[in-house]
């Protein structure tokens, strides 16, 4: 059914694109929100956090659920609770009820791990490797797009743009849903989620892998909460000037990618995690090097986070792919938990470098990387002792 099959690579790529709107697509507007909600940029910034780890609970749930109930009826639900979170959004006048519709858009938002799943049940061989290649590929272009989007919304809609576009976009989504996706394979997992999810926190070469991926997303997650306190306050860019520095930062996502591929087909899995993360304590040094030498410029910050951006692409695609192969039959719960971890490490971390002052900003972003860096390796080193082996 190749018109089905070019559909549904459609709704894939839809959902991608729907993930950058809560979080990158409205970067530009921190500012104009915190003074919509009369309340300092740094507690804008806090909800970017806030959204992550509400990602994050909501598919500690929904991915193993989904293996048992079937991906339809949870990604439509999630989706309508997504829709109700924006809208509260864009209606609410106070900080406070800014904060808890964010949360439950970002609940609704926790629907978005099915993709994984979804992709992992509807293609097989190298044609399910294609289309995460696909999907990599589409995320690193709507990244780079994401913060020009969002200054073209906030000129013309103002801060509630970004919000008016993820419910367009929601709804749309929801239709294709409705019209693709059939019920699924819910019946072979009629015995509950809880001994599936249970056997995967068991596997720890699972655990692992999954961990090396949350060193990486952490350091690129904490650049994108703090960029709009960085880059439009000490370095006083502007929103466009802001977009173009993004789109540097995700087309370095690209290259990121194309590396990747190049060295997957000559590298084992942990000689490309060691190669990725070696990228991004380079840049966690450099970053260091030139915040101690004097007064920081766009060069000094640019540079290093595009060796961490290709570092990081490196080392998650190579790590959640090992992870996840480990239980092909369970691709919710193992979606789940996977990114689960991500976005609990990615809000924590980037909630701790977003809370220190604007003059340390930079200076805590860099020991964010070094500190990525030193336990991805020392996590590498003791790889093979508990294991016995290199995948």
């Amino acid at each position: 059914m190749p018109a089905k099959t070019s559909f549904l690579s459609i709704l894939l790529i839809l959902i991608s694109l729907l993930g950058v709107f809560p979080l990158d697509v409205i970067l530009p507007s921190v500012p104009q929100m915190a003074e919509y909600f009369a309340v300092d940029t740094k507690r804008i910034a806090y909800s970017v956090s806030l959204f992550a780890l509400g990602v994050a609970l909501s598919q500690a749930v929904i991915g193993p659920l989904s293996d048992c109930v079937g991906r339809k009826r949870l990604l439509i639900a999630g989706l309508l609770v997504g829709i109700a979170g924006a809208i509260g959004c864009i209606r609410t006048t106070h900080y406070e009820t800014f904060m808890v519709f964010r949360l439950l858009q970002a609940m609704g938002c926790g629907c978005f791990v099915l993709s994984q799943a979804l992709v992992q049940d509807s293609y097989s061989g190298q044609q399910r490797n294609a289309m995460r290649i696909l999907l990599t590929s589409a995320s690193g272009v709507f990244i780079a797009l994401s913060p020009l989007a969002g200054s073209v919304l906030q000129q013309y809609w103002g801060w509630q743009g970004s919000f008016q576009v993820f419910v367009m976009l929601a709804v749309l989504v929801l239709l294709l849903c409705l019209m693709l996706l059939g019920e699924d394979r819910a019946s072979r997992y009629r015995g509950g989620f809880l001994p599936g999810y249970c056997q995967i926190l068991k596997d720890r070469k699972f655990l692992v892998y999954s961990i090396f991926s949350c060193l990486a997303f952490a350091c690129h997650f904490s650049f994108v909460v703090v960029s709009p306190l960085l880059l439009m306050g000490p370095l006083g860019l502007t929103e466009f000037a802001f977009s173009m520095v993004f789109l540097l930062y995700g087309l370095a996502y690209m290259v990121g990618g194309v590396v990747a591929n190049s060295l997957n087909r000559s590298m084992s899995t942990q000689a490309q995690i060691g190669c990725g993360f070696a990228l991004i304590g380079t840049a966690g040094v450099a970053l260091h090097l030139a915040i101690s030498s004097g007064e920081l410029v766009l060069i000094d910050l640019v540079l290093p986070l595009t060796l961490c951006t290709i570092g990081t692409t490196i080392v998650r695609p190579a790590a959640t792919t090992y992870a996840l192969s480990r239980h092909p039959d369970r691709a919710g719960a193992a979606a789940s938990v996977s990114n689960t971890l991500l976005y609990a490490c990615g809000g924590g971390v980037s909630l701790l470098v977003a809370s220190s002052g604007e003059v340390s900003l930079a200076m805590h972003l860099a020991v964010s990387f070094i500190a990525s860096c030193l336990s991805g390796w020392l996590l590498l080193a003791c790889v093979s002792g508990l294991f016995g082996h290199k995948p």
